[in-house]
Order: C-alpha cells, then sequence, then structure tokens
C-alpha cells in the first residue's frame, strides 16, 4: 500500500477551521489540491500529519500556534501614516490588507491599531498564534 513520504505528491481535500469552528479555507466542494510534500503549500504541522497516512484515509489534528502558522513577532509590527492609505479605504482595525512587498510580491498585513495620524500594522500571518484545526482527505499519491 502506497503511503505518504517526504518525496511524495500527492492530491487530498482540506479543510482549515480556527478552534470555535470559523472556516477559514476548504476545498472539499471543489477539486483536490496536489502539491509536493515541502513544497510550501502547507505548514510543516499539516504535512507532518499526512506522513505514513494512505489513499483515501482522512486526517484530523489539531494544530498548536508553532506547528500552524507560528507565533505572532513584535518586530513584524509597524507605523505607518495613515495618509499612505488610499481615502476611499481608510484602514480599519482588525482588517487585513495586502501590501506591495519586495519583488512584486504581496505581503499580508493585519491593522493592529490607530492612533492618531498612524496606523499600526503587523506584518507577522494573519493567523500567527492561532490554534489551527486541519483535516485533510488523500485521493492520491505519486
Amino acid at each position: 500500500m502506497k503511503t505518504v513520504n517526504t518525496d511524495s505528491s500527492l492530491m487530498l481535500f482540506f479543510k482549515m477551521e480556527l478552534e470555535d469552528g470559523t472556516e477559514i479555507e476548504s476545498n472539499f466542494d471543489d477539486e483536490p489540491f496536489e502539491f509536493k510534500i515541502g513544497d510550501g503549500s502547507l505548514t510543516m504541522g499539516m504535512e507532518d500529519s499526512l506522513i505514513g497516512k494512505s489513499i483515501d484515509e482522512t486526517v484530523s489534528v489539531t494544530l498548536s500556534p508553532d506547528l500552524a502558522f507560528g507565533l505572532p513577532d513584535e518586530s513584524n509590527i509597524h507605523a505607518m501614516p495613515v495618509s499612505d492609505f488610499p481615502e476611499d479605504m481608510p484602514p480599519e482595525v482588525n482588517q487585513v490588507i495586502a501590501f506591495d512587498g519586495p519583488d512584486d510580491s504581496e505581503i499580508l498585513g493585519t491593522i493592529l491599531a490607530i492612533k492618531g495620524d498612524e496606523v499600526e500594522v503587523d506584518f507577522s500571518h494573519p493567523l500567527a498564534g492561532r490554534t489551527i484545526n486541519f483535516t485533510a482527505k488523500i485521493t492520491d499519491i505519486f
């Protein structure tokens, strides 16, 4: 029987939820997701939960923040002038915004606070510090 190992490519259905059951992402009503273990598509904790599993097997794990999206990093919090935000899209606390990053990439930032003319933005992953419930059903291993 073929099982997932550290060199596997696979297809699966998956769902990520917060501890309170709020769904973050799911493809169970769509096409299976194809990826290779170690390509960075899933967190290390998610990938580790798949190792040794076989086709048609379902995995359900609760991942602590360090195994999911990491912990918030104080050095990722930056103050930006309110004037850097478009007038027709004023910043709001808890809003997640895509900012231009190096090499034409996008970096997500979460608005933590608005203090006068400054906006405090956390560039840690928006799910950093959160416990994640991860469920996956493996449909193919190759």
